[in-house]
């Protein structure tokens, strides 16, 4: 495929690729926007309240095995059979959770949508990376974002519409359905691009440069053991305070020791460049997705706002997101990651404090809309900045290893957070102050995000100083 300065994402040797990877990326907004906005209703219907965490915080859990798999794989034999694997399991889990009977059999159907999930992001990612050329990857992930902006207008308020007269069980099947037509769509265009151009032969050794222990079959136990331990802390919110704090604090031990192979060497340490870039993604991922879970039910609950309305401020957020993505893909190198991370932190430390404003006097509550919009903004100008920073990082080699540690990163440190926030809600849940305890645990994570923000870099060949070097900057427009 030609790399030419002027080539783009939408010529005729990438379009089907882009048709199909933007597809998929469509899917998953419509699922992630649709559920967070039906599950209060879910788990009232369901009797599973004490579980509202555990079903969020589940299906990131399971990504992580689903993620070190489909990297692993990919690495060795290209990305091709990985996405398909993963885009079975996520139909599947989608099918059990709609016909689920109780919250039991929904986390379950959660679960095993969250390995196909994580799967399905890895091998994606690596897709990116063997079909695009370096200067092509900021537009790509902008493009995936963009393919939130319909799912933005109408997913939340449809989700919500959907179980309001309907059923909410549609929500989960309806994904599932057009999931499944998108899968055959996406084979049949697949299935004439050489994804393997850039994959080792089976000889060829593995390079340390990313710094992995073990091989496959220990990076899959470490995934399930950080996998099962992240369940753990949500699961710490049904058992008396005595037991569930410690039992959490434990779980969350567990997870750091398990998770050190899976991630590039520094990480947990944020050392410069990749490691941060990886660190900075799952807190900033846990900060953002812990709080959201909780925005949806805060309006229906306290302010009594029906499933429709209460969708629109999921709607603003990803409008928000995907309006900033688009600048970050097109001025990304100009504006330096300094000062994205330096916008993007106020930003959202400025929607936080809003919310916990909101939730502390309960009062304003459309002002919500608002907040959480500035809060989908500013990650929708770094979020996609961290992934095109992973695979500038990273070598034909361990693009897989890379994209999965990002991602195992991403939803571990959402799924920890939301755990955490559900633990809070449910120690202090009278009179709003539930909701402004979470809030706050998502002001500390962003903080504390902000440390490896700085250490970021701008790629291969720069100084760690914000600017680009002339060797690594793509072309300009």
């Amino acid at each position: 495929m030609s790399t030419a300065p002027d080539a783009t994402i939408w010529d005729r040797a990438r379009l089907g690729i882009t048709i199909g990877s933007v597809i998929l990326i469509f899917l998953a907004a419509i699922e992630a926007l649709a559920v967070t906005t039906v599950m209060p209703l879910v788990a009232a219907d369901l009797h599973g309240e004490e579980l509202y965490a555990v079903a969020f915080a589940g299906t990131l859990a399971t990504g992580v095995i689903g993620m070190v798999a489909a990297g692993a794989w990919s690495d060795r034999a290209g990305p091709r059979a990985p996405l398909y694997t993963s885009i079975v399991l996520f139909i599947a889990g989608l099918v059990i959770a709609g016909a689920a009977t109780d919250m039991d059999v929904l986390i379950l159907g959660r679960l095993v949508q969250g390995l196909g999930g994580g799967g399905e992001t890895v091998a994606l990612y690596v897709v990116v990376a063997r079909i695009y050329p370096q200067h092509l990857h900021g537009r790509i992930f902008a493009a995936f974002a963009a393919a939130w902006v319909v799912p933005s207008m109408i997913g939340p308020f449809l989700a919500g519409a959907v179980a309001q007269y309907l059923h909410w069980r549609w929500t989960f099947l309806g994904v599932a359905v057009l999931t499944a037509i998108a899968f055959v769509l996406v084979a049949v265009r697949l299935r004439a691009v050489d994804l393997n151009a850039h994959s080792r032969g089976p000889a060829d050794p593995v390079p340390d440069t990313a710094g992995r222990s073990g091989g496959i079959g220990l990076r899959i136990v470490l995934a399930v053991v950080v996998a099962v331990a992240a369940v753990a802390v949500g699961l710490a919110a049904e058992a008396p305070s005595t037991i569930g704090w410690p039992l959490a604090l434990g779980s969350i031990v567990v997870i750091a020791i398990a998770i050190r192979p899976l991630l590039p060497v520094g990480s947990l340490h944020a050392a410069p460049r990749l490691p941060s870039v990886v660190l900075m993604r799952g807190l900033l991922a846990g900060a953002f997705f812990a709080a959201e879970a909780y925005v949806p039910r805060m309006l229906m609950e306290r302010f009594e706002f029906s499933p429709t309305i209460a969708g629109l401020a999921l709607t603003a957020a990803a409008l928000a997101w995907s309006s900033a993505s688009a600048v970050q893909g097109r001025y990304g190198e100009r504006l330096g990651s300094r000062r994205m991370v330096i916008v993007s932190t106020a930003l959202m430390l400025a929607a936080f404090l809003g919310l916990i404003a909101v939730a502390t006097t309960r009062s304003l509550p459309w002002a919500v809309v608002v907040l959480w919009g500035l809060a989908g903004g500013a990650m929708g100008l770094l979020y996609p900045r961290l992934t095109v920073l992973t695979l500038a990082y990273s070598t034909p080699a361990d693009e897989g290893f890379n994209s999965s540690g990002l991602s195992i990163s991403d939803s571990s440190g959402s799924a920890v957070t939301v755990a955490i926030a559900g633990l809070l809600f449910v120690s202090r849940p009278v009179g709003g102050s539930g909701f402004a305890a979470v809030f706050g645990l998502a002001v500390a994570v962003l903080l504390i995000a902000a440390i490896p923000g700085f250490r970021i870099g701008d790629g291969p060949g720069s100084s760690g100083s914000g600017q680009v070097s002339a060797e690594s900057a793509p072309p300009r427009d």
